[in-house]
């Protein structure tokens, strides 16, 4: 299972309404778009069955900056990585503000 969730640092909670594209990293071939919930996440983007290989996550953060009128300097963020075992939970948390992010692999 894939999972995310964006904290907005810059306000000190979670960034609702925010559309997250999940891709097979080689082949960028869509494989899902969600949008994170009230509380910043999205718990499953309704895929059945992953296969071991790269992916990559897009979140588009323009659009929440610009909801919040603030000014941002990176529009998306593109996150790639790594499925080795299939049975487990990959949960990638984004962290950002109008000018950084971060990320790490989450629980």
């Amino acid at each position: 299972m894939i999972s995310t969730h964006i904290l907005d640092t810059n306000l000190g909670k979670p960034a609702a309404h925010v559309e997250v594209k999940l891709f097979h990293a080689e082949t960028h071939e869509l494989i899902a778009t969600a949008t994170t919930n009230l509380d910043g996440r999205v718990s499953d983007f309704g895929i059945k069955e992953f296969t071991e290989g790269a992916y990559q996550l897009e979140f588009e953060i323009a659009p929440y900056f610009s909801s919040l009128k603030i000014k941002t300097f990176f529009p998306r963020v593109c996150i790639q990585f790594f499925i080795e075992d299939i049975n487990q939970h990959y949960h990638i948390p984004l962290l950002i503000s109008p000018f950084a992010y971060s990320t790490y692999r989450g629980s």
